[in-house]
């Protein structure tokens, strides 16, 4: 399993991008949780395989139709925290 934190950038809050990531990112067999910033970009945590990884990560540098995305920044992740589904969080987690 592969973890990756992702940060995306632009016109990314108030165009549906959270949910749209996670009906995205349960198509692709991915786990994590996906949260808005303080600083007007998105965060997720997306957890799978490293072939569902890269092509979500795709997938966020489109986003949704009204998006419009500038940058995606990826970090990959270490530790064996395992989210059972792909959830909206009200804050980034720890």
């Amino acid at each position: 399993m592969t973890r990756a934190r992702f940060v995306v950038r632009g016109v990314v809050q108030g165009v549906n991008f959270r949910a749209a990531a996670v009906r995205e990112a349960t198509a692709h067999g991915l786990t994590g949780c996906v949260w808005n910033t303080e600083d007007d970009a998105v965060g997720l945590i997306a957890e799978g395989s490293a072939e569902s990884l890269a092509s979500f990560a795709r997938w966020l540098a489109r986003g949704p139709r009204m998006a419009r995305v500038e940058r995606v920044e990826r970090t990959d992740l270490s530790g064996d925290r395992r989210y059972e589904d792909f959830s909206v969080s009200y804050s980034a987690p720890e």
